[in-house]
């Protein structure tokens, strides 16, 4: 069972400059970045990134209380019953890393401003974050 995984460069890279203007840690920046993934179309098992020299995230500080949750999501969107170890670093680990692309895109669009960024996802109906 794994407890902890290294996102990609590109990922580091992405929660770095968000956080510079949002003051929002990786922790939190993950937990958009997997609901932005999850709710993207094309299945994460056709997503490819080998790429581990980015952030070390525990398991623990990623998913906290609602690591059960998270993992019976990922499983929904999968729609098949996954072991320990492929949901945490495996699939957790695409999902950041797919989602964190999908935020720097969003972001961007908002003009760097974290009040528009929210307010865009909300206003497109993409509140499940």
């Amino acid at each position: 069972m794994g407890f902890r995984l290294k996102t990609s460069k590109k990922t580091k890279e992405i929660f770095e400059v968000i956080s510079k203007s949002s003051n929002l840690k990786p922790f939190a920046l993950s937990k958009i970045a997997v609901s932005l993934s999850l709710s993207y179309s094309v299945s994460i098992e056709k997503y490819e990134n080998t790429d581990i020299n980015g952030l070390e995230l525990q398991r623990s500080t990623v998913t906290g209380e609602f690591d059960s949750l998270f993992k019976a999501l990922i499983e929904t969107n999968l729609r098949r019953h996954i072991n320990d170890d492929e949901y945490y670093p495996h699939f957790m680990k695409l999902h950041i890393d797919r989602g964190a692309e999908l935020l720097y895109n969003n972001y961007k669009y908002s003009g760097g401003n974290l009040e528009k960024f929210l307010t865009n996802l909300l206003q497109k109906g993409d509140a499940n974050i």
